[in-house]
């Protein structure tokens, strides 16, 4: 009873669910096809005053479109009737696929804002209405909007996952896990005189799934698929780093001049190498100056330098900060001393640094068809795993409890089940109109 009620409420607490809403779902005409969606209770009437004749659900029928009350035609389109709740907001859903001329589609657009009770979708509205009706979950409508702002491969295969349900799936099997768990516990609190109930509260199962958790915590997150790895190539002054850094860019993106101190603030391009996202940043030259401007720089390198996933150390190997790839820059100039020795006037060894970087860059992204989590799920994974940890350590069953009740409410959120409100708008106003 319980979960209707929260269903029900989602459905009327939602923005304007109770609307009929329409919207251009496919891109910006001119194009072959135009996909125009339609969502909400007058669907229906709305496709059988365009049609006359809706098809049957889920098949396309071929029908003339004519504005209402003897209008004249618009377009002969395929339509496709999707009675609500199986569809993808969970709601009546028409989708006309017009011819994709800009007036075809601005006419038909406006015989339905003219149609009463239908109106204009707001940004990412239909996701919305998805989530709010159980259609997908949170997870799910972020790795949706994550795959339409994908760029490369390793982002379209990340937000694939999970869009497909991946984290939501894992989660329901951890939350079904905490519920038996927390069962059993109250079943101990409240019958452990009875026979048939166990008095066994052993928390080995309990330390299992904090295993796991912890486990995908440990993963690479999703933000090295979405900002691209951060290689930073650091050193003092007049190394070769700019000349380099532009090398490695494959652009004029850095000053370079043998004068000491020329770069004096961080110089970032962001580049695909070997399909793998970066970016790439150049620093000042790192060196004591009583130039206050330059020292800003070379304060802010080292704080590149902190922040780095690689560092790229051109420069003397025993001041080389740890884990630091080294690279003897000017090779051309017989300069070579400890690492790869690099050349970016001839271009000698730069193909080597380059598979270097990528081989480096590949352990630090999540691994094709691993879940990457981002900042918020982690955020909220380390507050369950938190809360785990604690029932394992509580002697008190009465406290263990309360903790795994903790945990469970952590996986709600994680899922959007409650105290989402803030969040969906930030994230549903991410979407396109049509989505």
């Amino acid at each position: 009873m319980r979960r209707r009620l929260r269903r029900a409420r989602r459905r009327t607490d939602g923005l304007g669910t109770g609307d009929t809403i329409f919207a251009l779902s496919s891109g910006l005409p001119p194009a072959g096809i135009a996909v125009i969606r339609i969502s909400g209770p007058e669907a229906g009437s709305a496709l059988d005053r365009l049609t006359g004749n809706r098809p049957p659900p889920r098949r396309a029928g071929l029908r003339a479109l004519h504005a209402p009350d003897g209008g004249g035609l618009l377009d002969r389109a395929l339509v496709l009737w999707f009675p609500g709740p199986r569809s993808v907001t969970g709601e009546d859903l028409v989708e006309l696929h017009l011819h994709g001329g800009r007036a075809v589609v601005q006419s038909v657009l406006e015989t339905l804002g003219g149609i009463k009770g239908l109106r204009q979708a707001d940004s990412g509205e239909f996701t919305r209405r998805a989530f709010e009706n159980g259609r997908i979950d949170l997870s799910e409508a972020e790795g949706l909007a994550d795959l339409l702002a994908a760029e490369t491969e390793g982002q379209r295969r990340a937000a694939l996952l999970m869009a497909g349900g991946a984290l939501g799936s894992l989660t329901g099997q951890w939350q079904m896990r905490l519920l038996s768990e927390s069962a059993r516990i109250e079943a101990i609190l409240d019958f452990s005189d009875e026979d048939d109930v166990a008095a066994d509260a052993d928390p080995v199962p309990l330390r299992a799934l904090a295993g796991e958790i912890a486990a995908l915590l440990d993963d690479p997150p999703a933000e090295r698929l979405h900002d691209g790895i951060r290689v930073v190539l650091a050193g003092p002054p007049n190394a070769g780093k700019s000349s380099l850094f532009n090398v490695l860019v494959n652009r004029s993106a850095a000053i370079v001049s043998d004068i000491p101190g020329t770069t004096r603030d961080t110089i970032e391009a962001p580049v695909s190498l070997g399909g793998l996202p970066m970016l790439f940043v150049d620093t000042a030259g790192l060196r004591e100056s009583s130039d206050r401007i330059e020292a800003i720089g070379v304060s802010r390198a080292g704080e590149a330098i902190g922040e780095a996933d690689i560092l790229l150390w051109l420069g003397p190997a025993e001041e080389a900060p740890a884990g630091a790839v080294l690279v003897a820059a000017k090779a051309d100039l017989g300069l070579v001393g400890a690492g790869l020795a690099v050349s970016a006037l001839t271009g000698a060894g730069v193909p080597e640094l380059r598979a270097a970087i990528a081989e480096q860059a590949r352990t630090l992204l999540p691994r094709p068809g691993a879940l990457a989590l981002n900042a918020r799920h982690r955020t909220v994974l380390r507050e369950v795993l938190e809360e785990i940890v604690a029932a394992t350590e509580a002697g008190d069953l009465l406290v263990r409890a309360e903790h795994l009740r903790r945990a469970r409410d952590a996986f709600d959120r994680l899922t959007g089940r409650a105290g989402t409100e803030d969040m969906l708008d930030a994230l549903f106003g991410r979407f396109c109109i049509g989505k």
